[in-house]
C-alpha cells in the first residue's frame, strides 16, 4: 500500500503507463544493469503494485477551495490534471466529446494491450474524488472556452490531444485511411495476411512491439515508398539506400501489392476547432497550441499540455507535462482568484 501511494503520488496514470509505455526507451532502457545483462523489470513491478492498489486506494478528506476548474478532454493529460486538482480541493468538471473517458487510451489502444476495464476503474475513482464528468460535450461548438470563463471557471485546461489523421498525399488515398497495433488488431478481426511497409530499412516501433507483431504473423517490407493506392491495392516504388540507411533515390519499377484493405498509419495532427472558436487562442502552423514555460496558452487562465501542444507522444510524456500544468494552474488561481 505504501508503494502504491508513492507510485500514484508520482504518476496518477501509473497503472496505464506500466502497461502501455515504451519501457525500452524509458525505465528499463536507462537501467545500469541493462548495459551488462538484464535490466530491472520496473514496468512489471509497477504494474503489479499499482493495479493492486487502484481499487484499494482511499481518498483522504479534501478541504474544498470553492474554485471551479474546467478540463477539456479526458485523455492522459486531462485525467492527470483532473485528479491532481481534484485531490487538492478544486471543483473539477471534465468535458469529453465522446461517450467514454480515456481519449486515445480508450479509442486508440487496442483491448489486448490495454483492457478498457482499467479506464472504468479510473472513472470510478475520479468520481469518488468529486470530479464531475460530462460526456458527449464538445467544447468549440455550441459551447466555447469563452463560455466556460464567463460561467465562472477559475481556470481551464485543454488536453484535447491529436485526433486528425495525417495523410501521405498520394493519388487514391481516399480509398483507404486510418503499425504494430493496427496489424495485430487486423489479425484479431479475421485478416489472413498482414504486410507492413516502411520507407527505410527500419521501423520506429520498439523491438518488443515488432516481435509481437511478427509472432502474430505480420510480414515486414522495407525500403518501400508509397506512390498511389488503387482499388486492387497500394503501389510502391523501391527506395535506394546509402550505407547509413538514408534514402538517396528510387528504382524505376513499380510494385502493386494486392490487398483487400489499405490502412495508413503515420500518426495524427490536432484539430483546430478550439483555435477557430476562441478569440486570442494562438497556435502554430501545425495547429498545436502555443504555451509558455508554465503551460499557459495565449489566454490568461487557459492552460494546455500533452499532444495538443507537442504533437503525438507517449502517455508518460502527457502525464509529465500535465503535472507541470496542474501546478501552474494552482499557482495562477491562488494568485488571481
Amino acid at each position: 500500500m505504501e508503494a502504491g501511494r508513492e507510485l500514484f503520488a508520482n504518476n496518477p496514470m501509473s497503472v496505464i503507463c506500466a502497461t502501455v509505455c515504451n519501457h525500452e526507451m524509458q525505465c528499463a532502457g536507462n537501467c545500469m544493469l541493462g548495459r551488462k545483462g538484464t535490466p530491472v523489470h520496473f514496468s512489471s513491478i509497477e504494474s503489479y503494485i499499482s493495479d493492486a492498489y487502484l481499487d484499494r486506494m482511499t481518498c483522504p478528506p479534501i478541504v474544498k477551495k470553492n474554485k471551479r476548474v474546467a478540463v477539456i478532454g479526458s485523455g492522459p493529460a486531462g485525467m492527470t490534471v483532473a485528479i491532481v486538482l481534484g485531490e487538492q480541493g478544486y471543483d473539477v468538471t471534465v468535458f469529453e466529446s465522446r461517450d467514454k473517458i480515456g481519449g486515445a487510451m480508450q479509442y486508440g489502444i487496442p483491448e489486448f494491450r490495454l483492457p478498457k476495464s482499467v479506464l472504468t476503474r479510473y472513472k470510478k475513482k475520479m468520481q469518488e474524488i468529486g470530479i464531475v464528468i460530462r460526456p458527449n460535450t464538445t467544447i468549440g461548438g455550441a459551447l466555447k472556452i469563452d463560455d466556460l470563463i464567463r460561467d465562472g471557471y477559475a481556470s481551464v485546461f485543454v488536453g484535447t490531444g491529436v485526433w486528425r489523421p495525417k495523410t501521405v498525399g498520394v493519388r487514391g488515398e481516399s480509398l483507404g485511411n486510418v503499425a504494430m497495433d493496427v496489424a495485430r488488431t487486423a489479425f484479431r478481426h479475421g485478416a489472413k495476411r498482414v504486410m507492413l511497409f516502411a520507407r527505410g530499412k527500419r521501423v520506429t516501433a520498439s523491438s518488443h512491439e515488432v516481435s509481437y507483431a511478427m509472432l502474430d504473423g505480420a510480414e515486414f517490407m522495407y525500403a518501400r515508398e508509397i506512390e498511389s493506392i488503387t482499388p486492387e491495392g497500394p503501389v510502391f516504388k523501391k527506395s535506394v539506400l546509402d550505407e547509413n540507411g538514408k534514402i538517396i533515390s528510387y528504382e524505376e519499377d513499380r510494385e502493386l501489392v494486392h490487398a483487400d484493405s489499405t490502412i495508413i498509419c503515420i500518426s495524427q495532427g490536432p484539430k483546430d476547432k478550439l483555435i477557430n472558436t476562441t478569440h486570442g487562442l494562438k497556435g502554430i502552423d501545425k495547429g498545436l497550441l502555443v504555451v509558455d514555460e508554465n503551460c499557459m496558452t495565449t489566454i490568461p487562465g487557459v492552460f494546455a499540455a500533452g499532444d495538443v501542444v507537442h504533437g503525438s507522444k507517449t502517455v508518460v510524456h502527457a502525464v509529465a507535462e500535465a503535472k507541470k500544468a496542474a501546478k501552474a494552474m494552482m499557482e495562477y488561481m491562488e494568485k488571481n482568484n
